[in-house]
């Protein structure tokens, strides 16, 4: 089968990084599977490009498309031809200009797939295609109910994030002492409830005193949350790691003992909550996107008090998440039936 994936993003963040894992599994299955992204912004500041990734991956589409949202009419008229003029059985379109785009220059015999991102998607203006995916389990029942063929799209994991055998070693080298380790791992953008978080923090400090939060990324509201740390006088009992990505995001997952999930941005997927739980971490989340589907434990309203009474229920949920091949067998299953009922 032979599988156009359209992503007019510049970046090798959100999901890309999913995109890429599950072109590489439907290629690893025996499938011609590329990756187009925006070739017009070449300066991309403060996160990674997604154009040499792709490229080092043997993914990158070299048919010439621009798929950027910065193009001119004209370019995106060219982008259009291009498209249409292409040979390929399966055009899988995952941001709003690749639907756009693949509405009008769908090329002849190729089935469209369309990957939603969040809630906002699923209005009823929603662009048809012969087959969509969601990133959460709580989305699906709105597609099925329209008669769609659709598909759950969770997070796939990177083989980066695995269980360490020593911990303790880990942390050493990290600098973290103290136990347990909680993690906050998201941007620091008023959606992750980043306050909320340390709120919960000083409150859980109280039943275990020798807990260490951790902080990694960047943002907005970093410097709103370290004057917020220092003005509980927890200054000493958290670690903040700035912005990590690649290895060294994985090292500093696999050193906690729990994380903290109070929020999601833009992609619904959870794709921290999947990454922490393939490293073994516990994961303490509210009921947003797909967190609810890989949370040990739930927080039903985001509050400190109930941030600590989720992380000290210690409870467990046997949850097991999808290799990246059964994600993808399951997506080729997708386009197989909406092939039949195209």
């Amino acid at each position: 089968m032979r599988i156009l994936h359209l992503l007019a993003s510049p970046f090798f963040s959100g999901p890309a990084e999913n995109v890429a894992l599950l072109a590489q599994a439907q290629r690893a299955a025996g499938h011609d599977v590329t990756v187009a992204v925006d070739r017009r912004r070449k300066e991309v500041l403060a996160e990674e490009p997604a154009a040499p990734r792709f490229e080092e991956l043997g993914l990158l589409d070299e048919g010439g498309l621009e798929l950027s949202v910065k193009s001119p009419p004209w370019r995106m008229w060219r982008d259009l031809r291009r498209l249409k003029a292409r040979t390929v059985d399966v055009v899988h379109s995952h941001f709003s200009h690749d639907h756009l785009l693949a509405r009008w220059g769908r090329p002849s015999g190729a089935i469209l797939v369309r990957s939603l991102h969040a809630p906002r998607s699923l209005r009823s203006s929603l662009p048809a295609a012969d087959a969509y995916t969601v990133p959460a389990s709580a989305l699906l029942p709105r597609l099925l109910e329209k008669g769609a063929p659709a598909q759950l799209l969770p997070a796939l994991v990177d083989a980066r994030f695995h269980p360490v055998p020593d911990a303790r070693s880990l942390r050493a080298e990290l600098g973290l002492e103290g136990t347990p380790v909680i993690g906050m791992v998201s941007t620091f953008q008023p959606s992750r409830r980043h306050a909320v978080g340390v709120d919960a923090f000083a409150l859980y400090r109280k039943q275990r005193p020798g807990a260490r939060l951790v902080l990694v990324g960047d943002g907005g509201l970093l410097e709103q949350t370290r004057k917020q740390v220092q003005d509980l006088g927890l200054a000493d009992a958290v670690t903040f790691a700035g912005y990590q990505q690649g290895d060294a995001f994985a090292r500093w997952l696999r050193a906690l003992d729990e994380v903290w999930l109070l929020g999601l941005g833009n992609d619904w997927s959870a794709r921290a909550a999947a990454q922490a739980r393939a490293c073994g971490v516990r994961v303490v989340a509210v009921d947003e996107g797909a967190l609810p589907d890989l949370a040990d434990a739930r927080v039903e309203t985001p509050t400190p008090e109930a941030v600590v009474a989720a992380a000290l229920s210690d409870q467990r949920a046997p949850v097991r998440h999808p290799t990246n091949e059964q994600i993808a067998a399951e997506v080729l299953a997708l386009y197989a039936r909406a092939r039949r009922t195209a």
